[in-house]
């Protein structure tokens, strides 16, 4: 089933998400959900807040960022649930990129993020993983694990350049922006 992504200023996308029990309730369906609500909106990364939950889960699927010559090796065969993720050791070295968040669509922005990091998590079938990852796929993993915090892009600018995006962003928040997707606003009734 579809569900609406939350918008931007909803409580649920500011608050540090709360760990997943082994026995939640209904978890294969809604994991089952998020990707199905992610590939509609055409996404390659989807937390649990966005669809107005607040756990510890997201799912992602970097591959088509691993396509053709060009592509991020790392993001080949990339597609993974990870429940209660943990961050560490990411790299001193960083880079700009500009990203987009299926939660602000329309603003891009750049985001200083490291290159590496080490995740630890548990898959869909509860088994406990850990890895390294570099590259997009690191980029995925901390965008997605922000929403797990309450961060969003918006966090990552400058107050300059987030004072020249609020009326953008109240906007989105109030449902004055046009999507190709299902979206849950705070201030106005559901659209799609």
């Amino acid at each position: 089933m579809i569900r609406p992504i939350v918008a931007y200023g909803d409580p649920v996308l500011k608050k540090e998400a709360e760990e997943v029990e082994k026995q939640h309730p209904g978890l294969p369906e809604l994991i089952e959900d998020m990707w199905e609500t992610m590939y509609a909106a055409d996404g390659v990364g989807l937390a649990a807040p966005q669809v107005g939950l607040s756990l510890r889960l997201f799912v992602a699927d970097g591959s088509p960022f691993g396509e053709g010559e060009d592509g991020d090796p790392g993001c080949r065969d990339f597609k993974r649930v990870m429940i209660n993720p943990v961050l560490f050791d990411l790299s001193e070295d960083e880079t700009v990129m500009e990203e987009g968040c299926l939660s602000i669509p329309g603003i891009r922005e750049p985001v200083t993020r490291s290159v590496r990091i080490g995740v630890e998590y548990f898959d869909e079938n509860w088994n406990l993983i850990e890895e390294q990852l570099d590259g997009l796929a690191a980029r995925i993993v901390l965008h997605e694990n922000d929403h797990l915090d309450g961060v969003m892009i918006p966090d990552h600018i400058a107050a300059t350049k987030r004072q020249l995006l609020q009326g953008k962003l109240r906007d989105i928040g109030m449902g004055k922006v046009k999507v190709d997707y299902r979206m849950r606003f705070l201030k106005s009734k559901k659209r799609g």
